[in-house]
């Protein structure tokens, strides 16, 4: 699959730039983290690569017929299905006892037929990441999706995120070097937007 190349791309929102003249390359197969301070344009990054966001000026190629599989940073489950439900709702192909069995890796399994309303925060969370990961996709992006999971909950998860994504293309944003590093992701740092600098680790 061919790498995704960002040329020169400017996006500001109204008075303010998120991104001026910005430039990375994304190599096929690769985990690639990107890094930067609060507000400094990380998931509208993300939303520009998926096609959810408009670029004000600049190229992006490699993208395009690509298929996306995301974990947002807030929930987007249907509240009154079940965790088995949502998750065969994006890819429903999935056999039901395939989905138990990796709703149990997650330790999951006791909720499966639960309506998604009724689990905790890190019990949805988990959810979410497993239909990111179960759907059919070429690249994935994942903007903190750990976010709430208590730690050895996230050892878990973190474990099995990265055994699910062996060799595919892999957009993480995080603020945690920790899970960088567990994740043997390469770092982008976006260090200063307005003048686009993006430096690759």
């Amino acid at each position: 699959m061919e790498k995704i190349c960002v040329k020169d791309i400017s996006k500001s929102f109204g008075n303010k730039t998120v991104f001026y003249h910005l430039n990375l390359t994304i190599n096929s197969g690769e985990i690639r983290c990107i890094m930067a301070p609060s507000g400094a344009g990380k998931t509208t990054l993300l939303r520009i690569l998926m096609g959810l966001e408009d670029i004000d000026s600049g190229s992006i190629s490699g993208q395009k017929g690509k298929r996306f599989s995301a974990v947002f940073q807030e929930e987007r489950l249907c509240e009154y299905m079940t965790a088995i439900e949502n998750i065969r709702l994006v890819t429903p192909c999935l056999s039901v006892k395939t989905v138990w069995q990796e709703l149990d890796r997650l330790g999951l399994k006791d909720c499966a037929n639960q309506i998604v309303s009724e689990l905790s925060g890190g019990m949805r969370r988990r959810v979410s990441i497993l239909r990111a990961l179960l759907a059919e996709y070429d690249i994935l992006c994942l903007d903190e999706p750990f976010k709430g999971l208590d730690n050895t909950c996230k050892e878990q998860v973190l474990e099995y995120v990265k055994q699910r994504t062996t060799g595919k293309t892999v957009l993480f944003v995080t603020h945690d070097e920790e899970e960088v590093l567990q994740l043997g992701a390469k770092k982008i740092m976006l260090s200063d937007m307005d003048t686009g600098v993006c430096q690759l680790c």
